[in-house]
């Protein structure tokens, strides 16, 4: 394990004269997202020890990436709606709207009906299967423990299948949205539809050398943050990097003293094939250093709720 120098808070790029100005937020393409999360948890199972498992979230991006072409496109959000939420400072989507939205009752009809065709283990099947069979207050349960970011451990496996069927109508809706309408909500919570980000990932963009982005663990928006940053409680004194290997690891927990909490950073500026679920899921070992260590997991990603 290695355990980088604190450091000391830095100025944000965004800020500093004739540097170009990041935009705030990245918004999804739904179809080239799944994709490429689809080979990137390919990629990570040649010679992993989650192998069963990457390859079944493999086939499990490719459903979403192709539901994301099938299905009807949601409606866009009114412009006004939109408008009168950068008023309050809150995001334009509602997730707790949603667990009543047909639409989105229909995204997981259809994602559950898709993934009766995946490869899995016995036990995914037997959730699967419950999921199926579960009437309408069941899926309202279960959809509001995703589109709350709250996912009980002891029932991981069904709110998985949901989970993905959500992130692909949020991640439709949020490409629906103008980037430049939208407005910072509050450190760590994306302002498409305020949920938590499941990473953050140091990138470089035109005109910028580095800048780091958090992404969204429901809709997948990318959003600008401070670089030296807690994303749990916005302190941006008492942070150390941890990794498992070398100070150059490209995965590292940005741990926060201040609320004894942390959140993974990738650097994309030394691979650009990192995705903030997939390889969340593949540095798995970084998870257990840091639940040994007796750190909080401000991070959320519904593929790795339990561990």
């Amino acid at each position: 394990m290695s355990d980088e120098a604190q450091y000391e808070p830095q100025a944000d790029p965004t800020l500093i004269g004739g540097v170009p100005k990041a935009p705030l937020a990245l918004l999804p393409d739904p179809v080239a997202l799944f994709q490429a999360r689809a080979r990137r948890f390919a990629f990570l199972a040649n010679d992993h020890e989650l192998a069963p498992y990457l390859h079944f979230l493999d086939g499990l991006s490719r459903l979403q990436a192709r539901l994301a072409v099938t299905l009807p496109r949601p409606s866009a959000l009114p412009a006004t709606r939109v408008a009168r939420a950068a008023q309050a400072h809150l995001p334009p989507i509602d997730r707790h709207a949603l667990v009543e939205d047909p639409a989105l009752a229909a995204t997981v009809q259809a994602l559950l009906d898709g993934a009766v065709e995946l490869d899995m283990p016995d036990a995914a099947r037997a959730a699967l299967q419950a999921v199926l069979q579960a009437d309408a207050g069941d899926r309202r349960w279960l959809l509001g423990n995703v589109l709350g970011d709250d996912i009980p451990v002891d029932s991981t496996a069904p709110h998985l299948f949901v989970a993905a069927a959500v992130q692909v109508h949020l991640a439709r809706l949020a490409a629906g949205l103008e980037a430049d309408a939208l407005v910072p909500v509050a450190t760590g919570v994306c302002p498409a539809c305020g949920g938590r980000p499941a990473t953050s990932s140091v990138m470089g963009m035109q005109g910028i050398e580095s800048v780091r982005y958090a992404s969204c663990a429901g809709c997948a928006t990318q959003w600008n943050e401070v670089r030296v940053k807690c994303l749990c409680c916005g302190s941006t004194r008492g942070l150390s990097y941890r990794s498992v290997g070398t100070d150059e690891a490209t995965v590292k927990a940005e741990a926060c003293r201040q609320c004894d909490s942390w959140v993974k950073i990738f650097y994309k500026v030394k691979n650009e094939s990192l995705d903030p679920i997939a390889d969340d899921v593949g540095s798995l070992g970084l998870d257990i250093l840091m639940r040994d260590a007796g750190m909080r997991h401000g991070g959320f990603n519904p593929f790795l709720v339990g561990y």
